[in-house]
């Protein structure tokens, strides 16, 4: 069904917005996944601060053009069948791995490539983003790094004390 120019002007106005706000792109080919599993898929996204949003490639090529990013002849080459972009706002990785684990389930979505700090990067590259740990399991890795030799020395001087 084609889109008139005024549904057109909202959807291009809506894409735009979102690239305004966003730290984080990956494109997804969401072709054959059925509309419950995508609405699933939107409200995961939403809690984690991130958005989905479908669009036909002309008007996203329009609004990525419109909003200075010139990435899409890259963007293009890698782009077979309808195309979805997930917006990170908040957090520039949840969007990759989020993305990623709902194509661990369903075979037919495929994520094809993302725009992370201001770059174009590949399909694999977005795979290595997702599956890095969050931000909180990276600040508790490193809050046990810096105790670790707090409570090993605390341990040696109780040891030292309790000989005496």
């Amino acid at each position: 069904m084609a889109l008139t120019k005024e549904k057109k002007q909202k959807s291009l106005a809506a894409i735009k917005e979102k690239i305004a706000k966003q730290k984080s792109v990956i494109f997804v080919d969401f072709s054959k996944v059925d509309s419950a599993n995508l609405f699933t898929l939107r409200k995961t996204l939403k809690e984690a601060g991130c958005a989905l949003q479908v669009g036909k490639k002309t008007l996203i090529r329009i609004a990525f053009g419109q909003s200075g990013i010139t990435y899409w002849n890259k963007i293009k080459s890698v782009i077979p069948g309808q195309l979805a972009l997930v917006f990170g706002m908040e957090d520039e990785i949840a969007p990759a791995r989020i993305s990623n684990q709902f194509a661990k389930t369903h075979e037919n979505f495929k994520i094809l490539g993302g725009i992370f700090e201001k770059r174009f990067i590949d399909r694999e590259k977005v795979l290595v983003l997702a599956n890095l740990p969050t931000r909180n399991e990276l600040l508790g890795r490193l809050v046990g790094s810096l105790a670790s030799p707090m409570s090993s020395l605390a341990r040696v001087l109780d040891k030292i004390s309790n000989k005496q």
